[in-house]
């Protein structure tokens, strides 16, 4: 008798070795072809590596189907939040015009009357002003000198400030409710829309081509492969933060002002602006991205057509600044809240900071304090202004404004003297603008069938991608505090090294950043054994549906 060894593994090959041979796979096989295929020549230097690391990130957001999902991935690699530049809608420094219009992407048209869009309106707005114009001195009569109010101030704010826009949020509330009553039976989109009071708008977006950060610089230069990325431009995250009086919004979009080619004429450049924000004023906070138009995904009305914001915050700039300056605030207000407006608006449509949008957008803005009025027509054409489309992108925003002018003159007696029906006009102009149907799909980054979060069948799914867009949307601060280096710790450990005997345990000291912990990091919520399933289960701790970004 012969013992026969058989290695252990032959069990596993043998279906290979005697699998009969098929001409037809060897032909499939054949390495030989008519015309030659050579694999791509990829750069592997590393800023051509991390060119293609974005790309890749990019592609992976476009391709998350909710609207929700979107949103956390986008701040995915931030645990503690993105260090934001602030742009508050009615903090605006000195001569801050460059730096919004840059960050904005917007070209900005003075005007003394609406565009040529608004033209084929005339004839209806004139017959409208003569029916609401008594109505309208009424309400302004009443609001300003009939009634007495009792005013709470805010402290830290300029009381000046707040009570001229409490005064302006009532007459605004009261012309709103006139014109949209006389307009019902008038054009049919007005009985359909919903209007907000005092909500919530933010947006989120990335700026490059921003001067580098000292800090940067410092820490690039400790390493050698570094050394030729020493200026090479980062992304500043930005988000906008503001309240309007109201937001009237409908189901459709308005009309492009002008074609969606004319984004690309380079007549509506915008100026580059690369030094620091806080050069002009504005200040940085570290929060979590959020894009509010004012309702959560999923809303029926999704377009905004109107929103009417207060001046106050000029009452609070110094005189010394003078009367230009102040013009160029409100010019800056209108573009910031229009801009943020209408990119929330997109981001629930599908598009992010890194997806440009494939059709125009376009809202109307009104700032006011009730007797001077300033009109504003907004049309977003990109939303694309990262470091690799800062200088390719060759579309531009367009905003038409004009200079503040004034409703009425003065009240006499509880009369209104001086009713400009010009300025009138304009505003009903802005109500009649009716929204229209696109002939192009308005959500292609979206999957067909989940648009929204609460289009999940899943319901663990479902309830645990809501509760995180909100908690990231609410900006509640984390449980542990924002990782710190204290002064001490700056200038006798980092600056000056006259500690190097004692243990090194500070991040810093180990060579770890503690704010590029991604969102995902953290253990997920304990499971108690028993509330574990029926039998025993050995899962610990909750599922967690991160996009996987």
């Amino acid at each position: 008798m012969h013992l026969i060894k058989v290695h252990r593994t032959f069990s596993k090959i043998k279906g290979t070795v005697t699998r009969p041979y098929s001409h037809a796979a060897a032909l499939e096989q054949n390495e030989y072809t008519s015309s030659p295929h050579y694999p791509p020549i990829l750069d592997m230097s590393i800023r051509a590596r991390k060119f293609r690391e974005r790309g890749t990130l990019h592609r992976k957001i476009q391709q998350i189907n909710t609207v929700e999902a979107k949103q956390i991935a986008l701040n995915m690699p931030r645990y503690y939040g993105w260090k934001c530049v602030m742009l508050h809608e009615n903090i605006i420094p000195y001569n801050a015009m460059p730096l919004v219009q840059c960050y904005t992407r917007t070209h900005f048209m003075p005007i003394e009357k609406l565009p040529e869009a608004y033209s084929e309106l005339n004839e209806l707005a004139d017959v409208v002003v003569p029916e609401i114009k008594s109505q309208i001195e009424d309400a302004i009569a009443i609001e300003s000198a009939g009634i007495q109010r009792n005013y709470t101030i805010t402290p830290g704010m300029s009381e000046a400030a707040q009570k001229e826009d409490a005064l302006a949020k009532s007459i605004v509330k009261q012309i709103n409710r006139i014109i949209t009553n006389n307009l019902t039976d008038k054009v049919a989109h007005i009985l359909s829309t919903q209007v907000d009071y005092d909500p919530r708008h933010e947006a989120f977006w990335f700026v490059g081509g921003v001067d580098i950060p000292r800090k940067v610089i410092k820490w690039r230069q400790q390493y050698n492969w570094l050394k030729g990325r020493l200026f090479e431009n980062i992304d500043r995250p930005v988000q906008y933060l503001g309240s309007p009086f109201l937001a009237v919004r409908s189901r459709l979009p308005l009309k492009p002002l002008v074609p969606h080619s004319e984004a690309e004429n380079p007549d509506f450049k915008v100026q580059k602006f690369s030094y620091a924000p806080i050069t002009v004023g504005y200040r940085e906070h570290y929060r979590h991205g959020a894009n509010m138009p004012g309702f959560w995904p999923g809303d029926y009305d999704e377009f905004g057509l109107l929103s009417v914001h207060g001046r106050g915050h000029i009452l609070a700039r110094k005189q010394s600044y003078g009367p230009e300056d102040n013009l160029g605030a409100l010019h800056c207000q209108a573009m910031k809240s229009s801009f943020g407006w209408l990119l929330a608006q997109a981001n629930y449509q599908g598009f992010t900071t890194y997806n440009d949008i494939t059709y125009p957008l376009v809202t109307q803005t009104v700032i006011t304090n009730g007797q001077l009025w300033s009109l504003y027509a907004y049309q977003l054409n990109t939303i694309v202004m990262h470091n690799e489309q800062m200088h390719l992108n060759p579309k531009h925003n367009i905003c038409f404004g004009t200079t503040p002018l004034k409703l009425y003159e003065t009240i006499e007696n509880g009369k209104v003297k001086g009713l400009n029906e010009d300025l009138l006009k304009m505003l009903v102009q802005f109500y009649l603008n009716a929204p229209e149907e696109r002939e192009h799909e308005m959500k292609p980054y979206l999957g067909k069938e989940m648009k929204v979060v609460a289009d999940i069948e899943d319901d663990n799914k479902r309830e645990w991608l809501e509760s995180t867009f909100k908690h990231l949307a609410s900006n509640r601060p984390r449980h542990n505090l924002l990782p710190e280096t204290y002064l001490w710790e700056q200038i006798y450990k980092i600056e000056h090294n006259t500690r190097f005997f004692e243990a090194k345990r500070r991040p810093f000291e180990c060579g770890i950043n503690p704010f590029k912990r991604r969102l995902d990091e953290h253990l997920p919520p304990y499971i108690p054994k028993a509330l574990r399933a029926f039998p025993k289960s050995k899962k610990k701790f909750e599922k967690t549906y991160y996009p996987k970004v």
